[in-house]
């Protein structure tokens, strides 16, 4: 009787392969040329700009071979320069005007915030959202939802907070493309540029204050900020 040769190798299936750095840069530039054609003439630009200029500079000092080969390097490092803006300018046109994009533009930033990736106050009718996160500068609550709409949903979690963090500053960030708004590339731009208010050790703390009360929302149909967090390889260009 012939004995099976399978092993648990053999049968157990195939992890992906996670893609290279090359295949990673090619789907970022694939991806960029789709939402933005214009993209890629404006690299090709840059990238022919930068060489010609160092090309000249080479011939003034009688050394154009070098001022070449300087003038390719910087050129591409100025190409991947612009994939990479336009990258991120792609990737939050993707998710803008998506149920929980707000929350998603939040997973963009730096170390040092502590982000909430479930919504601390839900609107279910409508589905307008507020988020939180927390660092030095204290606690920042971010709406998405028409101004007037959200406007409540804001001030009730404000209110609590103050009640529970009486001495910790609250900022609040409007999502959005109308006037007072900021647009989600800029979140988190914005944040970063608030004043530091708490120390690190101030930020855990209130960290815990706040989760010490266990109050979490149920999400409604549509928002789930962990799927469609913006890929911040593709935001840098890597």
């Amino acid at each position: 009787m012939a004995k099976s040769t399978n092993t648990p190798s053999d049968s157990a299936p195939k992890k992906a392969k996670k893609p290279n750095g090359f295949q990673q840069f090619l789907q970022v530039f694939q991806m960029t040329r789709k939402a933005d054609p214009n993209a890629v003439w404006l690299m090709l630009l840059v990238f022919l700009g930068v060489t010609a200029v160092s090309l000249l500079i080479g011939f003034l000092l009688d050394n154009w071979i070098t001022g070449l080969i300087i003038g390719i390097l910087l050129g591409i490092l100025g190409a991947v320069f612009i994939l990479s803006r336009r990258a991120e300018r792609a990737a939050y046109a993707q998710i803008e005007g998506q149920p929980g994009a707000a929350g998603a533009a939040l997973n963009s930033l730096r170390r040092g915030w502590i982000v909430e990736e479930q919504p601390v106050a839900v609107n279910p009718r409508t589905q307008d959202v507020v988020f939180r996160a927390i660092g030095r500068p204290g606690v920042v609550l971010v709406s998405e939802g028409p101004s007037v709409r959200v406007r409540q949903l804001v001030d009730g979690e404000r209110k609590r907070l103050v009640r529970i963090l009486p001495n910790v500053p609250i900022h609040v960030i409007e999502t959005g493309r109308d006037e007072g708004q900021t647009p989600l590339r800029n979140v988190a731009k914005t944040m970063n540029k608030l004043k530091p208010e708490l120390t690190k050790v101030e930020v855990a703390a209130v960290s815990k204050r706040i989760a010490s009360l266990g109050t979490r929302l149920p999400i409604p149909k549509g928002i789930d900020p962990s799927r469609m967090r913006p890929d911040r390889r593709a935001m840098r260009g890597r």
